[in-house]
């Protein structure tokens, strides 16, 4: 089973990636990371890959956004809070927030909508978009590449004692749910001040 998952990995491993990276793909890269650290795909197509995934994903965002609005307004009531976070971001820190957006967890499909519905330049929005997604790419299968051997013992360690790790990674689950939800309600206090 297991030599016939890293042969389709192998054949189509990019191709899969590529899609991954569109739909958030932070599992991904990491297994990226660490089949590249196994000598099963190429460290630098990886984070190639991986970026233009980011960046497609992104761009299809901020289209909906642009030329989508009434179906925005319509189907994302129940993320309005959200969206005006975003728009506070990107008032109050401009491009940067472009660049960091990938790694706030809830806000990182918002953002990219939310500057849609804006008159944001397109051009730079997508030049931005690309650097940030290769960054992103870069890092988090850079880091699982070195950290290869800890995460396949991890794996191991997780598989044979699931009982352990099931709770531990609910646990950890929750801890990043509560500490968004923290961040958003102070982005969200900021943003009545301004």
């Amino acid at each position: 089973m297991e030599e016939r998952l890293l042969h389709l990995l192998q054949e189509h491993g990019y191709i899969v990636l590529f899609f991954w990276s569109i739909l958030e793909g932070e599992l991904g890269l990491i297994m990226a990371g660490i089949l590249s650290h196994t000598g099963h795909m190429n460290a630098g197509l990886s984070i190639f890959v991986a970026g233009l995934g980011g960046f497609a994903g992104d761009q299809i965002y901020f289209y909906i956004g642009r030329y989508a609005k009434g179906y925005i307004h319509k189907k994302m009531r129940k993320h309005r809070r959200k969206f005006a976070i975003a728009h506070l971001l990107l008032k109050k820190y401009g491009w940067p927030i472009i660049f960091l957006q990938r790694y706030m967890y809830g806000l990182r499909t918002v953002i990219p909508m939310s500057i849609g519905l804006t008159r944001y330049s397109a051009g730079k929005f997508a030049l931005i978009n690309l650097l940030s997604a290769w960054v992103w790419a870069a890092v988090t299968i850079l880091l699982a590449y070195m950290f290869g051997e800890q995460l396949i013992a991890l794996l191991h360690y997780a598989k044979a004692h699931w009982y352990f790790a099931l709770p531990f990674a609910l646990a950890v689950l929750g801890g990043f749910y509560m500490l968004n939800k923290k961040i958003e309600k102070n982005l969200e206090e900021r943003g009545k001040t301004l």
